[in-house]
């Protein structure tokens, strides 16, 4: 029992020392934390911290500046490929109706020539036809003068009785 006692003793002894330098520790802390030399301290380590924490912040936005620079100019370039690949589907698309609407042009021409051609033929065998008809017609006229003796196509015959 003498030793339960002792060691409760002993127990005590060593919470008491504990609590006193904890004690004496935080006197000691809050002294150094008090004297002007540490204030100072402490006010150029938050000053330095300070300027670090801007100094990266500055570093930061620049990186940041350089990467939307570079993006804006990516974005530039692909917007000016894509406005020349547009500008060359124009042109291509432009020439093509200009080569369909020339070649539609020249099937047109074709067509009215060929047409012009086919009515020259009509007209060239009307008038022949015109012409074989005019013919036959001045033959049968002239056939029928030469029957009924008009024009002096036939010759006059005379009938006379007398002597000679």
């Amino acid at each position: 029992m003498l030793w339960r006692q002792h060691e409760a003793e002993m127990k005590l002894v060593e919470e008491e020392t504990a609590n006193r330098v904890e004690e004496a520790i935080k006197k000691r802390v809050q002294e150094r934390l008090d004297s002007d030399d540490i204030k100072l301290e402490i006010q150029k380590r938050l000053e330095e911290g300070r300027k670090k924490v801007l100094i990266d912040v500055a570093a930061q936005l620049e990186k940041e500046k350089e990467a939307a620079v570079i993006e804006a100019r990516r974005k530039e370039e692909q917007d000016q490929k894509e406005k020349e690949e547009l500008e060359r589907l124009v042109e291509e698309n432009r020439r093509r109706v200009e080569e369909a609407q020339k070649r539609e042009a020249m099937e047109q021409q074709r067509r009215e020539e060929e047409r012009y051609r086919e009515l020259e033929e009509l007209q060239r065998q009307k008038e022949e036809a015109l012409l074989r008809k005019k013919q036959q017609e001045e033959e049968e006229r002239a056939k029928q003068q030469k029957l009924l003796g008009k024009n002096k196509s036939r010759p006059k015959l005379s009938f006379a009785i007398g002597s000679k």
